[in-house]
């Protein structure tokens, strides 16, 4: 990968939580609580998930460069999302704790002379990963979270449709074009 393609890919990582800010004002609030089934996770979850996973990407990060050879830190984030109460939890105080903890990660990373191989920590199947590939994970991360968003808004439309014919053709156009432009962003930002 060249310096460029690097810098990209950092430069995409620090706009993610702006990617998810974005995307959430595109959704209804009155729908962030709708699970499609069981098995899959509210838009209210996701945010608490990507707070989680902001949390432990932050901690993991610092592990990989101030105890490069450690064993990496991987929450199961199935577990936590079961067991730590999202449902009760503040959807603005996660996507504050996401924006601030990806901000002073991106600039610690920044700030780094290189993206190193020498940067790694030992996986618990004892392979090794290395912060290159990290970052790439961890870029990758809240995009895939997004469109998981608008399949959930997908499936709630089509079981919640609105009264009137008209006005439902117009809103799903407009998420249709809310898709579009984060579309649009998330390309731009590669």
């Amino acid at each position: 990968m060249t310096h460029d393609e690097k810098r990209q890919k950092l430069e995409s990582f620090g706009r993610g939580p702006a990617l998810l800010s974005a995307a959430l004002r595109s959704f209804p609030k009155k729908m962030w609580l709708y699970r499609p089934s069981p098995e899959r996770w509210s838009i209210h979850e996701i945010i608490h998930h990507l707070a989680d996973s902001e949390a432990s990407g932050y901690v993991q990060c610092r592990i990989f460069i101030a105890e490069p050879g450690s064993r990496a830190l991987q929450p199961n984030a199935g577990r936590w999302a079961s067991s730590l109460g999202y449902f009760h939890q503040s959807t603005r105080e996660a996507l504050e704790l996401i924006r601030r903890l990806r901000k002073t990660t991106y600039q610690l990373l920044v700030n780094l002379p290189e993206l190193a191989g020498s940067y790694s920590v030992e996986n618990s199947d004892g392979t090794q990963t290395n912060l290159a590939c990290w970052l790439d994970r961890q870029e990758r991360h809240i995009p895939h979270h997004i469109e998981q968003m608008h399949q959930n808004f997908d499936y709630w439309f089509k079981a919640h449709p609105p009264r009137k014919a008209a006005p439902s053709t117009a809103v799903h156009a407009m998420h249709s074009r809310g898709q579009a432009r984060l579309l649009a962003l998330s390309l731009s930002v590669r």
